[in-house]
């Protein structure tokens, strides 16, 4: 699990790197046609075309999309926002699962999630600050970004019960890399040198990669014990961001991802007490 969220920080760090020399759509391409390739090379010679079976074909492309949505999303914010601002907005994507199952898993919500939930919120406005002098628009993107993969979670979730891990894995990165390539000859910047290269080739590894450890890291824990791992994610982007770009999050950034993972752990929590009453 750990490992999984250094590997986002490094599909997130190479992005807004990439991003000052070439077109976002470009790098979005890359790190899906990147992911395709390696689940193929994997997956293909093992199981066949057997593996693009799907019980639920609709679904599955939906699921692609929100990929592909939440993946130009954040990294069209990239360009503009600091890695630990957009890694603590992220911390919002449980809060946000918990408050959209109601709607569309048929799920019950007590008032203490919810009392969570609304909590969790004002710690996003505490990063954000309306009004303030340094909110930008690009936090916007952030924002529809967590919306996106919380509904991308939620689509992952109805797919488990139906389809294996495998097929849900290959058709993740298709919808992206197919619908950007006839776009690529219009977006292309070749890459200034051998790093630019080497990062463009890597994103789809660094995104592939670190979905499969998740995949792998629930499959010999539970969930109840790997949930407080995710949120070392916000260390990762900030130790990344500093190293790297020079950044430091300020105070009430801190504050405010606090207050998000302490609610988005609370709301974990109480399901996991409903879970054992039930």
């Amino acid at each position: 699990m750990v490992a999984a969220f250094l590997l986002f920080t490094f599909l997130d760090t190479s992005a807004k790197l990439l991003a000052q020399e070439m077109n976002s759509l470009q790098i979005v391409w890359a790190r899906f046609v990147g992911h395709a390739v390696l689940v193929a090379v994997v997956l293909l010679p093992r199981k066949g075309t057997r593996v693009l079976a799907s019980s639920n074909l609709k679904l599955q492309i939906v699921r692609s999309i929100f990929l592909f949505m939440s993946t130009i999303l954040n990294f069209f914010a990239l360009r503009w926002l600091q890695l630990a601002t957009t890694s603590s907005i992220m911390f919002t994507v449980p809060l946000l699962v918990a408050a959209l199952s109601v709607p569309l898993l048929g799920e019950q919500v007590g008032w203490r999630r919810w009392t969570a939930i609304a909590v969790g919120f004002v710690g996003v406005l505490i990063i954000v600050r309306p009004g303030g002098a340094t909110l930008h628009w690009a936090i916007g993107l952030s924002l529809c970004n967590a919306v996106a993969v919380a509904l991308y979670q939620i689509a992952t979730r109805k797919l488990a019960a139906r389809d294996h891990s495998d097929t849900t894995s290959l058709y993740s990165p298709l919808f992206g890399t197919i619908v950007l390539l006839p776009l690529l000859p219009f977006v292309w910047e070749a890459p200034s040198g051998p790093l630019a290269w080497a990062l463009l080739c890597m994103l789809g590894v660094f995104g592939g990669v670190g979905h499969w450890l998740l995949i792998i890291a629930h499959r010999f824990a539970p969930a109840s014990l790997l949930a407080p791992f995710s949120y070392t994610g916000i260390l990762w982007m900030t130790t990344s961001g500093f190293l790297v770009f020079g950044h430091l999050p300020d105070e009430w950034t801190v504050v405010g991802a606090l207050v998000v993972v302490a609610s988005g752990l609370y709301v974990f929590h109480r399901e996991q007490v409903r879970k054992s009453a039930g």
